[in-house]
């Protein structure tokens, strides 16, 4: 069985793989020293991206949700980092053999959540539908920007 640090690398490796796919270079900082994981070379664009695993939604509607904040513990207690458009420009997310391009002004401070299916009320407004995020979509916006 993975844990959580395998798995967060196996993310942060496909969403790479994503860009390189559409055949954009993807370059890495060294250590682990800047809020962003990887910057992607998007026709001369360059998106500081900050990767984060998702898990099933805890409602159980058709729905996946990441943290947007780091974690860290100090003296005990944990502490959370919101993320901002200075440090980074998209969150990028690996779910069921797709990835998902979302910009971090699109996001809250605490996690983010995608959706498959509409809810069961009907309701639209303020729903983010995962397809509109799909990566391959977002960079043709951002190339045609």
């Amino acid at each position: 069985m993975l844990n959580s640090k395998q798995i967060g690398n196996i993310t942060e490796l496909e969403c790479m793989l994503a860009f390189m796919k559409l055949g954009y270079n993807v370059l890495t900082p060294y250590g682990d020293c800047e809020r962003y994981d990887f910057v992607a070379d998007v026709s001369g664009k360059l998106l500081k991206i900050q990767v984060k695993t998702s898990r099933p939604s805890r409602f159980s509607d058709g729905s996946i949700t990441f943290n947007t904040s780091s974690q860290t513990t100090k003296e005990g207690k944990a502490i959370h980092y919101a993320y901002n458009e200075e440090q980074i420009d998209y969150f990028m997310t690996f779910y069921n053999n797709q990835t998902y391009l979302i910009p971090v002004k699109e996001c809250s401070v605490r996690e983010k959540t995608l959706r498959f299916k509409p809810p069961k009320n009907g309701q639209i407004k303020g729903i983010t539908f995962a397809q509109e995020y799909e990566t391959e979509r977002m960079v043709d916006k951002i190339v045609s920007e």
